[in-house]
């Protein structure tokens, strides 16, 4: 039986403090360099802007990790937090903030204590519903750090990935056609090859691109 020939690509990665690796390529290169970056930031808190399944948890988790950061859900903010001490991470401001007035004393605190905070959103801060004047302001000071949607260069390393991860070897025009095909998210490549996965055992066949297209065609469809 032959061999699938070695999909190589030209793309660095780190590890991810976990059990898998960020991938880096164009599509994130500066997000991935100015978490490297810390703490030299040139302001206490930054914020990460990406549309969904670009990788922003990803990312944030590495340098949560690696700051010893404390995690908070934006929404779930609450007069409690303001208790914290050290770095912090707070995730997903586009999905509504608890207590404008605690993250606006957190936003103060990092700056007086030197402290660093990494937030995401999905949208940029300009366009978040904040109704109080001085947050408003003060998120539209911060460093805004952009993660474009993931390119097909990514989606194919990706892909490998998880196709190596379960020990499967796939010739390099099916991982083609399937990044062609696919919804163009991290998210979507996990499930693609779980699927791709499940049908070749379920049938007992190779995966080649017809079996990919039939995983393709099984996918959830998901709007923009």
């Amino acid at each position: 039986m032959s061999v699938p020939s070695q999909l190589v690509l030209d793309l660095a990665h780190r590890p991810a403090l976990q059990a898998e690796d960020f991938l880096v390529s164009p599509s994130n290169q500066a997000a991935a360099d100015f978490v490297d970056r810390w703490p030299d930031w040139p302001m206490a808190s930054a914020v990460v802007v990406a549309p969904a399944g670009a990788g922003k948890t990803h990312l944030a988790n590495v340098w949560r990790l690696r700051s010893g950061a404390a995690r908070l859900e934006a929404q779930r903010i609450c007069d409690a937090d303001v208790a914290w001490v050290g770095a912090l991470l707070i995730e997903d401001l586009h999905a509504g903030i608890g207590d404008e007035r605690v993250l606006f004393h957190l936003l103060n605190l990092a700056r007086e204590r030197r402290m660093s905070m990494l937030l995401t959103s999905r949208a940029p801060p300009g366009e978040l519903c904040a109704f109080l004047p001085d947050l408003r302001s003060r998120l539209r000071a911060l460093p805004v750090v952009a993660i474009a949607p993931p390119d097909e260069a990514l989606l194919r390393a990706v892909l490998v990935k998880h196709f190596a991860d379960r020990q499967l070897a796939v010739e390099p025009h099916v991982i083609s056609y399937i990044a062609l095909h696919m919804e163009q998210s991290m998210e979507a490549a996990a499930r693609v090859v779980a699927q791709v996965d499940a049908l070749a055992l379920a049938s007992h066949r190779r995966i080649t691109r017809a079996l990919a297209a039939e995983a393709l065609a099984r996918q959830p469809r998901h709007g923009p």
